[in-house]
């Protein structure tokens, strides 16, 4: 009888444990400023070290909970980087939810739309709708995933890194519907080697991905998101490498002048080298940037 029973048991947890981590559409009812997807246009993924994915057409939401009893309340919604041509969905999405899961942070990893004129109406949009749906998301189950409303945070490496501090100062620019008036503001930000300006220290393909190569004046401030803070802009940290050369160190630089000047909480550390995208670990350094995020998440209270 007893292996029976374990036998059970053992196939009750994996099938709990499979739940956990099952993707969730963002939209069960209908992606909003969609075009009918082309035959030829399909997600591809290819299982590289980053389990790097392309043309992203439905967008998810994988939850990732800690351990039983060691959850804290507090979320964090991940936006992995990729230029806004692809997601680097293991290195700076998985990986990073179990590291937070360690310290009892509920973690999410959004699969969000990459631009595109072949399924959107509006591409500038696409990826900004997708964020602002996934925070209202989570801040909508919270109760049913044990997370507490006003503990939400946001995290985005390189252009998730632009995405985040998009929805990070763009929350009252409404891009979804929320006839539920349920706020989409993050209730604080980290930001890692950030795509934040638009201006002459931009990611340029990041830029033109998202907005096109002749972008009007009022697109590139708009998306210039050292231009968009408010004293309302959550708390934010920023992590850096001071050798990046494909997002130049000044943009978190701008990001955290731009900060101090709205009397926003913010805390920046850059590290001497680590170069782009070296997402949890940085090679050129002992330091552990998450070491660094907890203690700032729990000396803000967030903990």
């Amino acid at each position: 009888m007893k292996p029976i029973f374990f036998s059970l048991l053992l196939m009750t947890s994996a099938i709990l444990t499979y739940a956990q981590e099952k993707p969730i559409p963002l939209y069960p009812n209908g992606i909003p400023n969609a075009k009918p997807t082309p035959a030829a246009y399909a997600e591809k993924m290819e299982k590289t070290d980053d389990e790097w994915v392309t043309m992203v057409s439905i967008p998810t939401l994988t939850p990732f909970f800690p351990e039983k009893g060691t959850a804290n309340g507090t979320a964090i919604v991940i936006f992995p980087g990729g230029g806004y041509g692809g997601l680097s969905m293991d290195k700076e999405g998985y990986r990073v939810a179990k590291a937070f899961n360690k310290f009892g942070v509920t973690a999410f990893v959004v699969k969000y739309r990459l631009p595109s004129d072949d399924i959107m109406v509006d591409k500038t949009i696409g990826p900004l709708q997708d964020a602002q749906q996934a925070v209202l998301m989570v801040r909508k189950h919270a109760t049913e995933w044990r997370i507490k409303s006003d503990k939400i945070g946001i995290i985005g490496f390189s252009a998730g890194g632009h995405l985040a501090s998009t929805e990070g100062t763009h929350f009252d620019k409404l891009v979804i519907d929320d006839k539920e008036n349920i706020s989409v503001r993050p209730d604080f930000m980290v930001l890692l080697y950030p795509v934040i300006s638009f201006g002459p220290m931009a990611h340029v393909s990041s830029r033109e991905n998202l907005i096109g190569k002749t972008p009007s004046d009022d697109l590139l401030n708009l998306y210039s998101n050292e231009k968009q803070i408010t004293p309302n802009t959550p708390p934010t940290m920023l992590v850096h490498a001071t050798d990046d050369d494909a997002v130049p160190v000044q943009n978190s630089l701008m990001f955290y002048e731009a900060l101090l000047k709205a009397k926003v909480k913010v805390e920046m550390h850059i590290f001497e080298a680590g170069g782009h995208g070296f997402g949890l670990n940085n090679p050129k350094s002992k330091d552990k940037w998450i070491d660094w995020c907890k203690n700032w998440l729990d000396e803000n209270g967030f903990l």
